[in-house]
C-alpha cells in the first residue's frame, strides 16, 4: 500500500503529516541537546565535588593517608572522577552522533520535502489552468450556440415577413450562417479542450501526483528510520561507557571492602606511639611530723631540697597526665622534641633517605667515571676534563651524605637505647608487683639529719639510670625454656648490641629465626642459629612469615 494509490485525494493530510514528522525530528534533536547539557553539568558538578573532598596535602605528607579508611575514600573519589569522565564522553557522543547528524539530516529532509510539494503544486496549478481554459471554451461554445440560434430565428422571421426586403432577408440568412459556423468552431474547440483536460487530469491523478506522493512517502519513511536509529544512539552511547562505569562501581566496592579496622588501629599505634614509660607509683609523703622526706622523680610536688612545694592541679596535670594541654616545642634536627618512639621512626626515615641519596650519588660517580674512560679512549666523543667538575661535585656530595649518615646513625642508636630503656622500665613495673620504696618513712625515734640527707641524695638519682639494667621482660626465662618452633625467618638490616637483659645482639645481615611477632611495642623475639633467644627492635629486621 502506498500513499499515491490510497491517499490520492489527501494532499493536505500528507502535507501536515510530513511536517509533523520533521517537527518531531527537530524536537528529538533539541531533547538530546538539552540532555548533553545535563550530562555536562552533572560531570562538572561531580568533578568539583571530587576536587572539594580530595586531600589537599600530598600522601607522603599526610599521616591520615596511611589509614585504610582514608585510602578507600580517596579511591572512591577517584572512581567518581572517572565516572564523571564517562558522563562527559556520553555527552560528547550524543552531541556529535545525534545532535549534529540529525540536525543536518533534518535540513536535508526539509529541502527535499519542499521540492516535492513545489512539484505537486506546479502540477496542480497546471491542471487548474487547463480547467479554466476548458471552462472558457465551454462558455464560448454556449454563447456562440445561443447567438447562432438567435440569428437563425431572426432570418426565419424576416423570410416570412412580406414587408422585409430581399436584401434584409439575404443579410439575415448570411448572419445566421456565420453564427452557425462560429458555433461549430466553438464546439470543436471545446471538444478538443475537454479532451486535453481529461488527458491532463488523468495524468495528474493517476501518474503525476501518485509519483510525488510516493516520493514523499519514501522521504517520510527514511526520516522515520533515521529517527529510530537516533533513538538507538541514545542507548548506544550509554552502553559504550557501561563497561568503564561498571569498573568504577566495582572499584568502589573494592574500596569499601578494603577498609581494615584492625590495621587502622595498628597504624594509629605506629604513628602516635610515644615510647615513654608509664609513670610510676606516687610515693607516700608524711607531713604529720617534722622530718626529711625522700624525694623521687615520680613524686608530686616535692622539690630536691626537701621542702614541700605547693602546686596547683594545673601544674601537676601538665607534668604527669598525657591528656593535658601540650606546650609548643621547638623542632630540632635530631627530632629530640618528639617522643622516643616517634623520634626513632623519624630518624630511621631520615637515615633511609640519606642512604638512598648516597647510593644514588655513588652510582652517578661510577657512571661519570665510565663516561670519562670512554672519552679518554675515544676523544672524538667528548672531552674527559669536562666531567671533572661533575665528578668533584659528586664526591663532595658523597662525603657530605656519609657524614649525615653517621650523624643519623648515632642519633638513631641513642634513640633506640632510649626506647629500650623506657620499655624495660615500663614493663618491669607492670609485669611484676611494684617494688617497695627506696627508703620507707622512718620513725621519729630513728630519724636523723644525716640519714635524711643520704635519702635525699639517693632520691635525686634520675630514674633513667636506674632502669637501664632492668630486664625488658621478667618472664623471658620462662618463655625461652619452652621449645617453640619458629613462625618465620628474618634478616638483620642493622647491627644491634643487646645490652639489657632479655635482648640479644645481632650482626648486620645475620639470618635469624622468628619466634614471636611484634605485639605493637616495637620488639620482636628471634633465635640465633648458634643458639640464644631474645628481643631485638622490629625496625632492625626484614621479616618473612612462614
Amino acid at each position: 500500500m502506498d500513499w499515491g494509490t490510497e491517499l490520492w485525494d489527501q494532499f493536505e493530510v500528507i502535507e501536515r503529516h510530513t511536517q509533523w514528522g520533521l517537527d518531531l525530528l527537530d524536537r528529538y534533536v533539541k531533547f538530546v541537546k538539552e540532555r548533553t547539557e545535563v550530562e555536562q553539568a552533572y560531570a562538572k558538578q561531580l568533578r568539583n565535588l571530587v576536587k572539594k573532598y580530595l586531600p589537599k596535602r600530598p600522601a607522603k605528607d599526610d599521616p591520615e593517608s596511611k589509614f585504610s579508611q582514608q585510602q578507600s575514600f580517596v579511591q572512591i573519589l577517584q572512581e567518581v572522577n572517572d565516572f564523571a569522565g564517562q558522563r562527559e564522553l556520553v555527552a560528547e557522543n550524543l552531541s556529535v552522533h545525534v545532535c549534529l547528524e540529525l540536525a543536518k539530516y533534518s535540513q536535508e529532509m526539509k529541502q527535499e520535502r519542499k521540492m516535492h510539494f513545489q512539484e505537486g503544486r506546479r502540477a496542480q496549478q497546471q491542471l487548474e489552468s487547463g480547467f479554466k481554459q476548458l471552462e472558457n471554451s465551454k462558455r464560448k461554445f454556449e454563447r456562440d450556440c445561443r447567438e447562432a440560434e438567435k440569428a437563425a430565428q431572426t432570418a426565419e422571421r424576416l423570410d416570412q415577413d412580406i414587408n422585409a426586403t430581399k436584401a434584409d432577408v439575404e443579410k439575415a440568412k448570411q448572419q445566421a450562417h456565420l453564427r452557425s459556423h462560429m458555433a461549430e468552431e466553438s464546439k470543436n474547440e471545446y471538444a478538443a479542450q475537454l479532451q486535453r483536460f481529461n488527458r491532463d487530469q488523468a495524468h495528474f491523478y493517476f501518474s503525476q501526483m501518485p509519483q510525488i506522493f510516493d516520493k514523499l512517502q519514501d522521504m517520510d519513511e527514511r526520516r522515520a528510520t533515521h529517527l529510530g536509529a537516533g533513538y538507538g544512539l541514545l542507548s548506544e552511547a550509554e552502553l559504550q561507557v557501561l563497561p568503564i562505569i561498571t569498573k568504577c562501581l566495582e572499584g568502589m566496592k573494592v574500596a569499601a571492602a578494603a577498609v581494615d579496622s584492625k590495621n587502622d588501629s595498628q597504624v594509629l599505634i605506629e604513628l602516635n606511639k610515644s615510647g615513654f614509660a608509664r609513670p610510676g607509683d606516687v610515693e607516700f609523703e608524711d607531713f604529720s611530723q617534722p622530718m626529711n622526706r625522700t624525694h623521687s622523680d615520680s613524686s608530686l610536688g616535692t622539690p630536691s631540697d626537701g621542702r614541700p612545694e605547693l602546686r596547683g592541679p594545673g601544674r601537676s596535670r601538665a607534668k604527669r597526665w598525657p591528656f593535658g594541654k601540650k606546650n609548643k616545642t621547638v623542632v630540632t634536627e635530631d627530632f629530640s622534641h618528639l617522643p622516643p618512639e616517634q623520634q626513632r621512626k623519624r630518624l630511621q626515615q631520615q637515615l633511609e633517605e640519606r642512604n638512598r641519596e648516597l647510593q644514588k650519588e655513588i652510582d652517578q660517580r661510577e657512571a661519570l667515571k665510565k663516561m670519562k674512560d670512554v672519552y679518554e679512549k675515544t676523544p672524538q666523543m667528548g672531552d674527559p676534563t669536562s666531567l671533572e667538575p661533575q665528578i668533584a661535585e659528586t664526591l663532595n656530595n658523597i662525603e657530605r651524605l656519609k657524614l649525615e649518615v653517621q650523624k643519623y646513625e648515632a642519633w638513631l642508636a641513642e634513640a633506640e637505647s632510649r626506647v629500650l630503656s623506657n620499655r624495660g622500665d615500663s614493663l618491669s613495673r607492670h609485669t611484676r608487683p611494684p617494688d617497695p620504696p627506696a627508703s620507707a618513712p622512718p620513725d621519729s625515734s630513728s630519724s636523723s639529719n644525716s640519714g635524711s640527707q643520704e635519702n635525699k641524695e639517693s632520691s635525686e638519682e634520675p630514674p633513667l639510670e636506674e632502669g637501664q639494667d632492668t630486664p625488658i621482660y621478667t618472664e623471658f626465662d620462662e618463655d625461652f625454656e619452652e621449645s617453640a618452633s619458629p613462625i618465620g625467618h628474618c634478616v638483620a638490616i642493622y647491627h644491634f648490641e643487646g645490652s639489657s637483659e632479655g635482648t640479644i645482639s645481632m650482626a648486620e645481615g645475620e639470618d635469624l629465626s622468628l619466634m614471636e611477632e611484634d605485639k605493637g611495642d616495637g620488639w620482636t623475639r628471634v633465635r640465633r642459629k648458634q643458639g640464644g633467644e631474645g628481643y631485638v627492635p622490629t625496625s632492625y629486621l626484614r621479616v618473612t612469615l612462614n
